[in-house]
């Protein structure tokens, strides 16, 4: 009964049940410190000792995405950047056109995430970044929209400058997430169980900003979508057959007979005919992208029966409808 309400217990506090390397680690305390150490001496050469304090505590929680979870959405460089600049321009405006404190204060933070959102830039640390605009003292007030540009672009391009240079030499972790090398796909088909996710974590190496039951939630919605079938519209041609991959009543076979349009699935159109199936010898027209989302794969005939048309140049793999 014990183990089971301590599970209970880490599963409503969120505690991490991935654990990490010691060097994985390492390099994120090291990181934020390089990386605090340089905003900080960038700041107090701009605001002096008593404005500092303001513009580093928002670089300070930047760091922890940076340095801790350099793959998460809210840590890449659009996120930084953007959050950052987007929150400081909301900040010094509400600083000037707001004469109470409270609200103008309120509203820079409020503003400021509802613009990282619509903007897709998003990142926690841009709230500190308004705010610090509104409540940081007159060394802040007298910089005016300076402010937006020394000390908080200057010290997103520091900071930003060390993340990548202290994540580069570590293949796991590089960042930019796109500078991660990514394995080569083993192959599709494998049915995960959740100690398999866990393994992946565990030598995966670097932090994920997701959790355990969220993998699998993302796997399992990605495999039925995959074993709902849909084509690559680019595929769907002229003249051929195309199965919708159902059983029983609901089973159709569909051949292409006409096509127009000027490359846009959404809006090339489509015209078929039945030949087999549910609705044989009707015809209908849709746009390409709707007839690749409804054909399964790709089918011949052969000997009376429809044969699914294989991945591998001449290969047939065989299909359970048969002509009466």
């Amino acid at each position: 009964m014990m183990p089971h309400a301590i599970s209970r217990l880490r599963g409503f506090l969120g505690t991490e049940t991935v654990p990490l390397g010691h060097a994985e680690k390492l390099i994120s305390a090291a990181g934020g410190f390089l990386g605090i150490f340089l905003v900080y001496l960038t700041s107090v050469a701009l605001l002096g000792p008593a404005g500092a304090p303001w513009i580093v505590t928002s670089m300070g929680s930047s760091a922890v995405l940076l340095f801790a979870v350099p793959h998460g959405p809210m840590s890449q460089p659009w996120a930084l950047v953007g959050g950052n600049l987007v929150s400081a321009v909301i900040g010094v405006l509400a600083a000037q056109f707001v004469p109470n404190p409270i609200l103008a204060a309120a509203l820079a933070v409020g503003l400021a995430i509802g613009a990282m959102h619509y903007l897709r830039c998003t990142h926690p640390p841009g709230g500190a970044t308004a705010l610090a605009a509104v409540v940081g003292g007159p060394e802040i007030h007298n910089l005016g929209y300076l402010f937006i540009l020394a000390p908080v672009t200057l010290n997103v391009a520091v900071i930003l400058a060390v993340a990548i240079a202290v994540n580069y030499p570590f293949a796991w972790r590089r960042y930019p997430a796109s500078l991660l090398r990514r394995p080569r796909h083993a192959g599709a088909g494998a049915a995960f169980r959740h100690d398999d996710i866990e393994y992946a974590l565990r030598h995966l190496g670097s932090y994920v900003d997701v959790t355990e039951k969220d993998l699998m939630r993302i796997y399992a919605l990605a495999t039925r979508h995959a074993q709902a079938g849909g084509l690559d519209p680019a595929r769907i041609r002229l003249g051929h057959h195309y199965s919708n991959g159902q059983y029983g009543e609901r089973w159709a076979i569909r051949q292409v007979v006409d096509e127009s349009g000027r490359g846009d699935p959404e809006r090339d159109t489509v015209i078929y005919k039945v030949v087999s199936g549910q609705g044989p010898r009707t015809s209908g027209s849709c746009t390409r992208a709707e007839f690749a989302r409804w054909a399964h794969y790709e089918v011949r005939r052969s000997d009376r029966a429809w044969r699914r048309a294989s991945e591998k140049p001449g290969g047939i793999v065989e299909e359970r409808h048969r002509e009466p």
